[in-house]
């Protein structure tokens, strides 16, 4: 789509931030206002579609599609949303060890291990841990202790949870990254524990990485990047 407006504007009412392109408000794909919660988002957002040239490219705003997404489906149909992402801490990704090679098992028990410690003093529940494929069922202490974190965040942090989780396969580290204890680069570095360790045997340094997996954890990346600045501009 080519670019339509001169101005991007913000006007505050009691909804939030209203972002207007030549004094109309952007719309959502589903029609709706785009309001942001407060003022460090709104401008945020500003810059994004400031920087739109002759062609308007919706991947390079990423705020914008997460604050649609939660304008969209996080406030429309939450319910529906929670079951499905608290099903993910029995099958975590950081409750999976592998027990061969060595040098991967210690690797993840270097990168998972804090945030298992973390969750355990958080929740006040211990997470079992296993090398085998089987789901592990945890302890009901423990599956009530995260619904109750979970139905308390706001919309705004749980459409970055809901984001963060499937891309990492973990809801553990994904509520970590909520409450600030890694950042974008830390949880793809703890995702990615297997990959990395392929990577090192196939010597990717010096042959260079597969050009699929390459432009995939690109994109992670830029979705966890995007995910910190609004988290970023939340607590702000």
């Amino acid at each position: 789509m080519k670019r339509f407006y001169k101005m991007v504007s913000v006007r505050e009412d009691a909804h939030g931030y209203i972002i207007e392109l030549d004094g109309r408000p952007v719309k959502t794909p589903l029609k709706s206002p785009l309001i942001a919660p407060n003022e460090d988002l709104a401008n945020a957002l500003v810059r994004e579609w400031s920087a739109q040239e002759e062609e308007i490219i919706p991947d390079t705003m990423p705020l914008t599609q997460l604050l649609s997404t939660k304008i969209d489906k996080v406030q429309n149909d939450r319910a529906s949303l929670e079951a499905p992402l608290l099903k993910y801490l029995d099958t975590d990704l950081i409750c999976y060890f592998t027990d061969h090679p060595p040098e991967l098992k210690q690797a993840q028990e270097v990168a998972w291990t804090p945030y298992l410690q973390w969750f355990e003093k958080r929740f006040a529940a211990a997470l079992k841990t296993t090398t085998d494929l089987a789901a592990l069922t945890h302890d009901p202490k423990a599956h009530a202790a995260v619904k109750h974190a979970v139905s308390d965040l706001s919309d705004d942090h749980f459409t970055i949870l809901q984001l963060a989780t499937p891309l990492s396969g973990s809801l553990v580290l994904a509520l970590a990254f909520i409450e600030g204890e890694l950042d974008a680069k830390d949880l793809f570095a703890a995702m990615r524990i297997e990959e990395t360790h392929k990577a090192k045997i196939y010597n990717e340094d010096f042959y260079g990485a597969d050009p699929m997996e390459e432009a995939k954890d690109k994109a992670i990346q830029k979705d966890l990047n995007a995910a910190q600045e609004y988290l970023g501009c939340l607590s702000s």
